[in-house]
């Protein structure tokens, strides 16, 4: 009796440690993930800006999968035992952590509650409110690469089941030769669709504008006629080379700096696409998938038109020896900024006085490149003039200084397509915390 006693005691005791054990180090988690969301908040990265989990604090279970799920640091963590959001803008949709949650706690949304984010109305099918208009990808809000290949597979199938043989010159025209249009031109490749894609700038789409060694983070996804493509952390090139060989492998008929400036409805499944460049097409069904910046945002300074002039950055690695001054605050551009530094006399424009919403990595890198005078980071300054071979800045409230420039780089995002669409029939409606997808 009392070896049973004895043996029951040391159990509870043991039991007893294990569990103050596990506390302490629950507590220890709630306290670290605690303070990351206090910096979030102050660095004004906690609010959400597209895609982002919506945690259900009354089913969550604190299982920690949706952490351990998520490819990306500090977007989630756990703090009394639930999950909590950290770093909400740094979401970039991959919704790996909706489909990890052990008991469907997590929905994927896009706005919140107090900021509202513009939408197209697009039903379960990709279809708009105008019959025979669709839209995939990041328009519609789902940004990521995988996400946008996919939806423009699906959306592509939907217009072969209802598509029917006209007189039109083709079954569907496609807006658009980034990941939802090219996985979109290959599935209408696929069912013997007459269909071509145009495209305002370059095959690749937002793509095609990052930096040449940033990495895209992505996941094996499923691409039309070519097969499942198995890719993770890889350069723009790699993932470009794959589209490049898809396109060339099926002669797929994508035509490059076509600006699609309208699209008219004559009635009975019959569109008339209308380009800058004069071109007019007859078609039965449009998939518009364009990104959501649709063209780049201007400073409305003068010089801007000025040759030296660019809105995005290709091949930093051919830039040697000239004085830059890029504009912006965001990740584009200080990636770019920071691409260009070891090479070239770099100054970096923020209207502000401090950064918000960066990456913690792009964070952690500009800082350091300021402090070692790899990069001349100005706040509280604005663009004022673009000369052929000087620059006129303004610091502050007064003081206007004049720099040698060889080149501008301007990131300050891009003007949200939303006369163009409503131009095409198509209503767009401000969603605040709109759920994508509920459950896996």
């Amino acid at each position: 009796m009392i070896e049973q006693i004895v043996i029951y005691g040391i159990t509870f005791l043991l039991c007893a440690v294990v569990i103050w054990l596990y506390l302490r180090q629950q507590s220890k988690v709630s306290e670290k993930t605690s303070a990351k969301i206090a910096i979030a908040k102050e660095e004004g990265r906690y609010e959400p800006i597209s895609l982002h989990p919506y945690i259900d604090l009354n089913t969550c279970i604190g299982s920690g999968a949706c952490v351990r799920a998520c490819p990306e640091k500090d977007i989630l963590g756990l703090v009394n035992g639930r999950a909590s959001v950290i770093n909400a803008s740094s979401c970039i949709g991959h919704g790996a952590c909706f489909h990890a949650c052990p008991v469907e706690a997590i929905s994927l949304r896009i706005g919140t509650e107090k900021r509202g984010v513009e939408l197209p109305h697009v039903n379960h099918n990709f279809e708009t409110n105008v019959p025979g208009i669709f839209i995939a990808g990041e328009l519609g809000g789902m940004g990521l690469i995988k996400n946008s290949v996919e939806q423009g597979r699906q959306a592509m199938g939907n217009i072969v089941q209802s598509c029917e043989p006209d007189a039109r010159d083709y079954d569907v025209i496609i807006i658009g030769a980034g990941p939802a249009g090219i996985s979109a031109s290959l599935e209408a490749k696929k069912s013997g669709l007459k269909c071509i894609t145009l495209e305002q700038d370059t095959l690749g789409g937002t793509v095609y504008s990052f930096p040449r060694s940033k990495i895209v983070m992505t996941a094996p996804m499923d691409l039309p006629l070519y097969g499942e493509v198995k890719l993770f952390d890889t350069s723009k090139d790699e993932l470009l080379k794959i589209w490049h060989e898809a396109i060339s492998k099926n002669d797929l008929k994508i035509f490059e700096k076509k600006k699609v400036e309208s699209i008219e409805f004559k009635g009975d499944n019959h569109f008339i696409v209308n380009t800058a460049q004069g071109d007019s097409y007859n078609t039965s069904n449009v998939l518009i998938a364009i990104g959501r910046r649709g063209t780049p945002r201007k400073l409305g300074i003068e010089g801007e038109s000025l040759p030296k002039v660019s809105y995005r950055l290709l091949e930093p690695e051919n830039i040697t020896g000239k004085d830059i001054i890029v504009v912006g605050g965001g990740d584009s551009a200080i990636e770019s900024a920071l691409l260009l530094c070891d090479n070239n006399n770099v100054t970096l424009s923020y209207r502000k006085d401090a950064f918000a919403r960066l990456k913690p990595k792009n964070r952690e890198r500009i800082s350091q490149a300021d402090s070692e005078h790899k990069i001349n980071v100005v706040f509280n300054s604005n663009l004022l003039k673009v000369e052929e071979d000087n620059i006129e800045l303004k610091i502050g409230e007064d003081e206007i200084k004049t720099i040698k420039n060889d080149l501008v780089y301007i990131f300050i995002g891009g003007e949200l397509p939303t006369k163009f669409l409503q131009n095409a029939g198509i209503e767009i409606s401000k969603r605040f915390g709109y759920i994508v997808k509920k459950h896996a």
